[in-house]
């Protein structure tokens, strides 16, 4: 991989000059986390591969992990507005309150357990009446991952033993959810975490099992709450977000492959990390010995019901932007039921 921090795109003269050769061009995709991490290796070069073979070659994705770019990840969707960079993936969840809609599916206890559901689900909705709050970007996809799992110091197997302590968390809603269960939710993004586990800062994180082994987190932690069953606890949302001028100067040709392979087509193929690698990533933290619990049905009952006044109070947070939450809600549970369907 270069390490060049811009790319030199073919020039008009220097194609004439190759007589008969179609334009080639490089688009450089930034992210946040490392090279080895499971989204990195398994969605996001699959998908920058099958554009180049799509496009014989003259559409090239080159991506660019762990900010190597520069910046911080809050600041990845504005380096795709402004053009630092072509296109990005980050979460919604990194500038919190700046995208409303989408946190209907981040709300506790609506979502599924399965990424394979949730991708389509987040998909769709998007498409009906999210997409407007991107209009400075263009959208390639959105997404939403798996059940997300509470890593902990101590062991955490009843509303009681989440008193104190202190929980990343990567949305504003999942940081309102630990905090009606009685933890003390800390933000910051993924990157951030083994460094505020090691100055104690924080007690544990609120991950899904594919992000642990790029962040090492179960070597720091030895506990690992599951919160089986659909709807689960929560779920983060993603995008990639493509500079809007950039995707617009495309020839029509590769613009066409690029479309090909957005929307749910490649929110389809974003599903893979989670829903194939992190059952392979638990049961890996399962041989190490560590302790993976799973909440009681009734406990989890317990939390359900805990954290229904933050639904309640995002509907009313909504109202008050002019946004109809509780009918986005109804639409992301009915969309959830349907993809659903037989998904267990």
């Amino acid at each position: 991989m270069t390490t060049r921090r811009t790319i030199m795109l073919a020039t008009p003269a220097l194609l004439a000059a190759t007589g008969a050769r179609a334009q080639e061009l490089t688009l450089r995709l930034h992210h946040f986390l490392p090279a080895v991490s499971n989204v990195h290796r398994h969605f996001l070069m699959p998908w920058a591969q099958k554009i180049a073979a799509d496009s014989n070659n003259r559409l090239r994705v080159q991506i660019f992990p762990s900010m190597q770019l520069g910046g911080a990840p809050p600041q990845l969707y504005d380096q795709a507005r402004d053009g630092v960079v072509d296109i990005i993936w980050t979460l919604p969840g990194n500038t919190p309150g700046r995208f409303p809609r989408i946190e209907a599916f981040e709300l506790p206890f609506v979502s599924h357990k399965r990424a394979s559901v949730n991708v389509q689900a987040v998909q769709t909705l998007f498409d009906r009446r999210m997409r407007q709050e991107y209009a400075d970007t263009h959208i390639i996809t959105a997404w939403g991952h798996d059940a997300g799992v509470v890593h902990a110091r101590r062991e955490v197997r009843r509303m009681e033993d989440m008193q104190g302590l202190r929980l990343r968390f990567p949305t504003r809603q999942a940081g309102e959810a630990l905090r009606a269960l009685g933890a003390a939710p800390i933000g910051m993004p993924v990157p951030q975490i083994p460094e505020a586990l090691a100055q104690g800062t924080i007690d544990g994180a609120v991950v899904p099992w594919e992000v642990v082994p790029s962040i090492r987190l179960h070597e720091t932690l030895r506990n690992h709450t599951e919160i089986a069953g659909s709807p689960t606890f929560y779920i983060a949302t993603f995008i990639l977000a493509m500079n809007k001028a950039r995707y617009e100067g495309l020839p029509a040709d590769l613009r066409a492959v690029l479309d090909a392979n957005s929307g749910m087509a490649a929110a389809r193929m974003a599903a893979v990390p989670w829903d194939q690698e992190g059952p392979r990533v638990e049961e890996m933290v399962r041989r190490r010995g560590n302790a993976i619990i799973e909440l009681s049905d009734d406990e989890r009952n317990r939390w359900q019901r805990q954290t229904q006044p933050v639904i309640d109070a995002w509907i009313a947070a909504m109202r008050e932007r002019n946004i109809n939450g509780g009918e986005l809600l109804e639409e992301a549970r009915a969309l959830i039921a349907q993809f659903g369907q037989g998904v267990t």
